[in-house]
């Protein structure tokens, strides 16, 4: 699974704010104290746990930002998106065991967050798999990570939202309140239509409710997506029946709350798309290690 230069570019600001964060001004002053000048090493990456990978196709560019990637090499034994087992190596590092050392923890915390990421995405995805529904994310992302986690999410088999205010409209609870505030009575398909007309040409135009008649209005405008909020799966099967007879091209989105043990009655509603906030700020970090072995 390849990375995007943006993902890459965010990758590298990420390591570069991490080298100053590790090293300061000072260095890594333990193993410059305890390290034999020039003796060379293998770093073996190795999982503890079974999951899903993500982050290794980043290890190049934490070798240039650290402007260690002259000094070291790489041999990777498996590839983002791939399950992985317990006790899988699925990549190598060789070079100056003190370099090694340096960017260790900065690996291995990659690593860990995102294919704890990619993890729980998948099995949300197995969760579903019986039905038409996607698995997407959300902006509920660790700041300066998004990028990173969103491609994390995508190589457990899910998809991504938007990626930030500037590539889509999403109308919100608090975005029908401004636009409701001073007496106007415009209804949500007067709303969507109006912000159709003052966005780029093909933005995608996604509109939030809370029940059906609020879908109801909200199809009328023809959105590109309506967002069922806190929907219960009766309510959601409605809301399908409404769509499939009212606006049928109009993609359905379930949110709110949805877990590992009610997604899969979520999707059997018939919904296009299942969004969930956890993907990115509830999951737990993959535990990976680094056996160093001395080079002769």
């Amino acid at each position: 699974m390849a990375a995007t230069a943006a993902e890459r570019a965010a990758a590298h600001r990420l390591f570069r704010a991490a080298f100053e964060e590790d090293l300061g001004g000072s260095g890594d002053i333990t193993s410059r104290a305890c390290v034999p000048a020039g003796q060379g090493a293998r770093l073996a990456v190795v999982s503890r746990e079974a999951g899903r990978l993500a982050g290794l196709a980043f290890v190049p560019t934490l070798l240039r930002a650290f402007a260690v990637e002259q000094s070291c090499r790489l041999i990777v034994h498996a590839a983002d998106g791939e399950p992985i087992t317990a006790g899988q190596c699925v990549a190598e590092l060789t070079g100056p065991a003190a370099t090694l050392l340096t960017i260790e923890r900065t690996l291995l915390n990659t690593l860990a967050r995102l294919s704890g990421i990619a993890t729980l995405t998948a099995a949300y995805v197995a969760a579903v798999s019986h039905t038409r529904a996607a698995i997407y994310d959300t902006r509920k992302t660790t700041p300066g990570w998004r990028l990173l986690e969103k491609y994390a999410v995508r190589a457990g088999g899910g998809k991504n939202h938007r990626l930030g205010l500037y590539d889509a409209v999403l109308l919100k609870d608090n975005h029908r309140l401004l636009w409701q505030r001073g007496g106007r009575s415009g209804s949500l398909a007067e709303l969507v239509r109006l912000v159709r007309s003052r966005v780029p040409e093909g933005t995608f135009v996604e509109i939030e409710v809370d029940t059906l008649q609020e879908l109801h209005d909200a199809l009328a405008g023809e959105p590109d997506a309506v967002l069922l909020d806190n929907m219960s799966p009766a309510l959601l099967r409605e809301a399908v029946a409404v769509r499939d007879r009212v606006a049928p091209r109009v993609v359905l989105e379930a949110s709110g709350g949805i877990t590992l043990k009610t997604v899969g009655a979520v999707a059997e509603t018939g919904v296009d798309r299942i969004s969930v906030g956890a993907l990115t700020h509830s999951f737990h970090w993959l535990d990976f290690t680094a056996e160093l072995t001395p080079a002769p």
